[in-house]
């Protein structure tokens, strides 16, 4: 993973984003949105966080006596991080971004930052996560955000009752990016009726309006490679050896800036490579979740119905499988119909109406206790979805003229105003 982690980063730096960022007031540099989204934030521009922090992982019984196949006898329970500060203080949840876990190097920005200002903090994998699939979802089948938001706010309840003993909590935030941002919202809506946290605020960090149309425009990015994405392998595999090749020519000693300069004069990769890798990064994300699903439910999607796997047997072949399965596959093969299932006559257009914002629209009108944090060049929302979270939370939206999907996420300047939202009374900006 370190290996592919690099083979990302070094491919973003040679995109034009290595150009200066527009005189315009804001400070964060790549202009691109592909590049942005794949090399992130220079540590340069990062901001001046604890190293340490009060903080333990918590493993947790969510669903208690659930049975899990044996396959998954690693999975002890699911696992979040806890923050805690000595004194009373509000307490924020974080949830992760799709097929991220507890500890993503997002959320441990965000956590430290959330900390370092007063508060206690607890992050929450996504419910697209292996680890939440199994131990977590009642259904298994994740992917419905009305669903998905129960399952996350039995979690919030599960963790509030392990760790109230222990600490003093003024007030309840909510936050989350991406698809955690998303799923936030309707966390919040549940909260209405549960009334188990009243949250304060709720900060919604680059989230999708519509999570079909978003993993749409993910999986278009795959249409930019040679051959489309039935060439997703061999795609990846040139990839690879174009990298390796060119590292073993150049006799570097390691993967330092001298090598990814070196790199990025080469033009060894283009603007179109990149966008191909942000495509099979989703669909590697997505395989976990839908091999996860599939064994939990015995669903027959990928391993043949009621075959038990164990621990010794080989899963290459299904982990190939898996990755070859956009979302939009898993989407219209799985899960529609297995919702179809449970809720007799749902049509294929209610069900993507009912995964975006619009479908809770009324609640969320001029509620005050949102905020939404996005990028005018966010690939994964159109013009119209920008003008929509302008037009649905006004002035509390906003929209930096650049950063990619989550790209600037760990600007210093995004981190603050993040802070500032959950601290300043009202939520204004």
């Amino acid at each position: 993973m370190k290996f592919l982690r690099m083979l990302v980063i070094t491919c973003a730096i040679l995109l034009p984003a290595i150009c200066r960022a527009a005189d315009d007031g804001y400070g964060y540099p790549l202009p691109g949105s592909y590049g942005a989204t794949v090399l992130g934030t220079p540590a340069s521009l990062k901001p001046e966080l604890p190293t340490e922090i009060n903080a333990k992982r918590l493993v947790l019984e969510v669903i208690p006596g659930m049975a899990k196949p044996e396959l998954f006898y690693y999975d002890e329970g699911l696992l979040c991080t806890f923050a805690y500060q000595d004194t009373k203080a509000p307490l924020v949840f974080l949830i992760a971004g799709t097929g991220s876990g507890d500890q993503s190097a997002k959320l441990m920005t965000l956590m430290k930052a959330y900390y370092q200002a007063g508060f206690h903090v607890v992050t929450i994998p996504s419910p697209t996560h292996p680890n939440f699939v199994v131990s977590a979802s009642h259904t298994h089948v994740p992917g419905d955000l009305t669903e998905d938001a129960a399952d996350l706010y039995w979690v919030m309840e599960t963790v509030w009752s392990k760790v109230k003993k222990d600490i003093e909590v003024s007030d309840f935030y909510l936050g989350g990016y991406s698809l955690g941002g998303t799923q936030a919202a309707f966390v919040a809506k549940l909260d209405e009726e549960r009334k188990s946290f009243n949250f304060r605020k709720v900060l919604m960090i680059n989230p999708a309006v519509n999570l079909y149309d978003s993993v749409t425009r993910i999986e278009a990015t795959l249409d930019k490679i040679p051959g489309g994405k039935t060439k997703v392998v061999k795609f990846t595999n040139s990839l690879l050896d174009r990298f390796t090749e060119f590292y073993r020519q150049g006799e570097f000693v390691s993967f330092n800036e001298n090598f990814l300069y070196a790199l990025a004069m080469s033009k060894l990769f283009s603007q179109d490579d990149a966008g191909g890798i942000i495509g099979v990064s989703f669909r590697i994300a997505s395989s976990g979740m839908i091999f996860a699903s599939d064994v939990m439910t015995n669903g027959g999607y990928v391993v043949p119905k009621n075959r038990v796997l164990s621990p010794t047997d080989d899963l290459g072949e299904y982990a190939r499988v898996c990755t070859h399965l956009s979302f939009l596959d898993y989407f219209n093969e799985y899960f529609y119909p297995y919702f179809q299932k449970k809720r007799p006559g749902l049509t294929k257009e209610a069900l993507i109406a009912a995964q975006g914002l619009k479908s809770i629209e009324p609640y969320l009108k001029s509620n005050e206790k949102f905020g939404v944090m996005t990028n005018e060049n966010d690939f994964i929302l159109s013009p119209e979805d920008i003008s929509y979270l302008r037009q649905l939370f006004g002035e509390r939206t906003k929209v930096y003229p650049r950063g990619g999907h989550l790209g600037n996420l760990e600007y210093k300047d995004n981190v603050a105003h993040a802070v500032d939202f959950m601290k300043k009374s009202g939520g204004k900006q």
